[in-house]
C-alpha cells in the first residue's frame, strides 16, 4: 500500500474512533436538560417521548381550564402534545413560609415551541425584563413571587421561581458550555452514573432535606431516634414513612418490555440502611394485607400485581426497592384529569 494511502486510512480510522467515542460518551452523559440545571438539593427528569408512545395520552381529550386555554390560544403550545422532556432542580427554601413554600424550582423544558408566539406571550405577561448572555429573561409575577422565564433555543425553555436571579443566570451560563457531555451540577455529576441506563424518568437528591425536618411546638427541629441526624416523614396512602435528612435517594423508571421502578436509599451507615429495608418490607406487607382481594376492578388487579412484584433488598449502606408497574396502571395514571390546571407559562 502506498505510504500516502496508508496515512489517509490511518487518519480516517482515527476520526472514526473519535466519532464513536463521542457518540458513546454522549449516550452515557446526562440529558442536556438536566445538565443545564443549577446547583440544587434534588433533581427530577422525565422523558415524555416513550410515555407518550406507550400510552398515547396526548390523543385523549382534555378539558382545559380558562387560563391554560388562553395560554394555548396565544402560543399554540399544548404540553401534553408538545412537551418532550422536563428537568427540575429542587431547592430547599429556608424559611419555608414564603411564596415558594418549602421547595423552589428551576426547570428546563424541551419540546416543539413556536418561539415567536411564546416570546410575545411572555412579553405581554412580564412586568419587566433583563438581558443576560444574549438572552431576554421575562419576569412574571405569579402568586406573590416572580417567575423568571427565558428562551434558550428554538426547542428549549428555562424557568426559575427562586427569589434571586442566581439560578436562571446559572442555567444560561451552563447553556454556553452545553456541548460538554459531562457538565452539570455537583449532584448530577456525583449520582447520575448510578441511574440505570435508558431510564425514561429518574430523580436524585436528599428527599428528607426537601421535606424539611419535623418541629416541636416551639418550632425547633426534632432529633429522631437518639441519633445526631434529622428525620422527616413522607406520607404514602395515609402511612407515614420516616425519611433520614442525610440519606440520598436515587429513583428511576425504565422500560424493558415492561415498566421497572427502582428506588435506592444511600444511608449514612449500614445499620440505618438495614432499618430502612426492614421498614419498607413491613410497609409492603401491610399494603398487601390491606388490599381488598374481593375487588375485581382492573385497577385493583393491577395494584395487586404491582404489590406482588415488589422486592426489598439491603446491601451495606443501601436499601433498594424494585417493582414492575403493569401497563394498564400506567395508562390509567396518565389519563387526563377532568380539567387541566396548567400554569400560565411553561
Amino acid at each position: 500500500m502506498h505510504k500516502r494511502t496508508r496515512t489517509t486510512v490511518l487518519i480516517v480510522a482515527v476520526i472514526l474512533l473519535l466519532l464513536a467515542g463521542a457518540v458513546y460518551l454522549r449516550k452515557k452523559a446526562p440529558p442536556e436538560a438536566a445538565r443545564l440545571l443549577p446547583e440544587s438539593d434534588g433533581i427530577v427528569y422525565v422523558n415524555l417521548r416513550p410515555v407518550r408512545a406507550a400510552t398515547h395520552f396526548d390523543q385523549r381529550p382534555v378539558n382545559h381550564d380558562a387560563d391554560y386555554q388562553r395560554f394555548i390560544d396565544a402560543t399554540g403550545i399544548q404540553f401534553e402534545r408538545d412537551l418532550d422532556e422536563a428537568a427540575f432542580a429542587l431547592h430547599r427554601m429556608t424559611p419555608s413560609n414564603g411564596p415558594n413554600g418549602s421547595v423552589g424550582f428551576s426547570t428546563v423544558f424541551v419540546g416543539r415551541f413556536d418561539g415567536k408566539r411564546l416570546a410575545g406571550y411572555l412579553s405581554s405577561s412580564a412586568t419587566s425584563t433583563e438581558e443576560y448572555q444574549g438572552h431576554t429573561i421575562y419576569n412574571i409575577p405569579v402568586q406573590g413571587r416572580t417567575d423568571r422565564v427565558t428562551l434558550l433555543g428554538y426547542d428549549i425553555v428555562a424557568l426559575s421561581n427562586m427569589p434571586t436571579t442566581e439560578q436562571i443566570h446559572s442555567i444560561l451560563d451552563r447553556y454556553r458550555s452545553a456541548a460538554l457531555p459531562f457538565a452539570g451540577s455537583s449532584l448530577l455529576s456525583t449520582h447520575f452514573p448510578e441511574v440505570p441506563l435508558l431510564s425514561m424518568a429518574w430523580g436524585v437528591g436528599k428527599i428528607g432535606m426537601l421535606l424539611g425536618p419535623p418541629t416541636s411546638s416551639d418550632g425547633a427541629p426534632v432529633i429522631a431516634g437518639g441519633r445526631d441526624s434529622l428525620t422527616s416523614s413522607l406520607n404514602v396512602l395515609g402511612f407515614s414513612i420516616p425519611v433520614p435528612a442525610n440519606a440520598t435517594f436515587i429513583a428511576s423508571l425504565r422500560w424493558t418490555g415492561s415498566l421497572h421502578l427502582r428506588v435506592e436509599e444511600i444511608a449514612a451507615d449500614e445499620a440505618t440502611a438495614a432499618a430502612a429495608a426492614d421498614s419498607l418490607t413491613s410497609l409492603v406487607t401491610m399494603f398487601r394485607t390491606g388490599i381488598d382481594a374481593s375487588r375485581d376492578s382492573a385497577t385493583a388487579k393491577d395494584v395487586r400485581t404491582l404489590l406482588d412484584s415488589i422486592s426489598v433488598q439491603h446491601r451495606k449502606d443501601r436499601a433498594t426497592l424494585t417493582a414492575t408497574i403493569p401497563a394498564g396502571l400506567l395508562e390509567r395514571l396518565t389519563d387526563p384529569p377532568a380539567s387541566s390546571s396548567q400554569g400560565t407559562a411553561p
